[in-house]
């Protein structure tokens, strides 16, 4: 049997069959590979908090959905920001990465790109994140500027925090202030109450994903909350994913949601709980699909907190 060709290796954790491995040009996909484009779960994990703070303007403000053009741009700027938040990742982690069972196929490790070539590619998608920030109002532009100081210090977190996913989670959960003040052009209770949630939620989910890499993370010496958890991790992960539904509960209610917006985050967290019960501490392809499974998670809250906004609306 023949080796493949370094650009038609697929990333361990990939989606079997992704667009990315069978469509794109093969000189493009290590690059594509680089900005997860292959791994969707990323750039929508990134998105939902954002579509839930402009859900909870929208509330707040008797609009009957949120601003269609902020979902757009919300959109268009996560899928770049994931990207280049993940390639300067694996620029900072190509050494610990070939030492991971998991991580070695990524496109640094094994060779696909090259590091300054990584470099270049992650100021492109930088670029077209900050197109997309340009559009939104001043305030709103500097707090997203602000988010990059979480990005950028993420990567070394692993080397000396024991639960480097509550920087992860400083980073990720950004989006739930992003909505609001958009909208309003300030940051309040909701926004605050939200991105608590989030973090939270974040920090939950992450753990669920650092369940793949124990064994490898130990021997590596990388340090993450699913390794500092140990034997209460199943325990620490349903303590987690309670404090984001009870503070979620909290933004909504403060935004001035209603019965059908409580009901959506009842919904989210059934989902949540429901992970807690499934999750098994060493079965880690199950980890893998309790994480991606936050997708449907947060597009059921999404779709809870517009469903309300749009019941108000044409209710008064």
């Amino acid at each position: 049997m023949s080796t493949p060709a370094p650009e038609d290796r697929r990333v361990a954790d990939a989606v079997a069959g992704h667009w990315v491995d069978t469509l794109a040009p093969r000189w493009a996909r290590p690059y594509l590979r680089l900005a997860r484009i292959d791994r969707p779960i990323g750039w929508w994990l990134l998105l939902l908090p954002c579509w839930w703070s402009a859900a909870l303007a929208a509330i707040a403000t008797d609009a009957a959905f949120p601003n269609p053009l902020h979902l757009v741009l919300f959109l268009i700027g996560a899928v770049a920001m994931r990207g280049a938040g993940s390639t300067y990742n694996d620029i900072a982690d190509r050494d610990l990465d070939a030492q991971v069972e998991r991580t070695r196929s990524r496109p640094l490790p094994s060779g696909q790109v090259r590091a300054r070539h990584a470099a270049l590619f992650l100021l492109a998608q930088t670029g077209v994140g900050l197109c997309v920030l340009l559009q939104f109002n001043g305030t709103a532009i500097l707090v997203g500027i602000a988010s990059l100081v979480p990005v950028a210090i993420y990567p070394f977190m692993k080397r000396i925090m024991p639960m480097p996913q509550a920087v992860l989670g400083l980073a990720f959960a950004w989006g739930a202030l992003m909505g609001w003040v958009a909208v309003f052009g300030r940051l309040d209770a909701p926004a605050y109450l939200l991105y608590a949630g989030t973090i939270a939620w974040v920090v939950g989910y992450d753990t669920i994903y650092a369940v793949q890499d124990i064994e490898d993370d130990e021997i590596a010496g990388i340090r993450s909350s699913a390794r500092t958890f140990g034997r209460g991790l199943k325990a620490a992960v349903g303590l987690c994913y309670a404090a984001s539904a009870i503070l979620v509960a909290l933004a909504a209610w403060k935004a001035g949601a209603g019965v059908v917006g409580a009901f959506g985050v009842a919904l989210f967290a059934g989902h949540l709980g429901r992970q807690v019960v499934r999750l098994e501490t060493r079965d880690g392809r199950g980890a893998l699909g309790l994480f991606r499974s936050n997708r449907d998670a947060g597009l059921i809250l999404f779709a809870g907190l517009t469903l309300d906004a749009s019941v108000q609306h044409f209710l008064r």
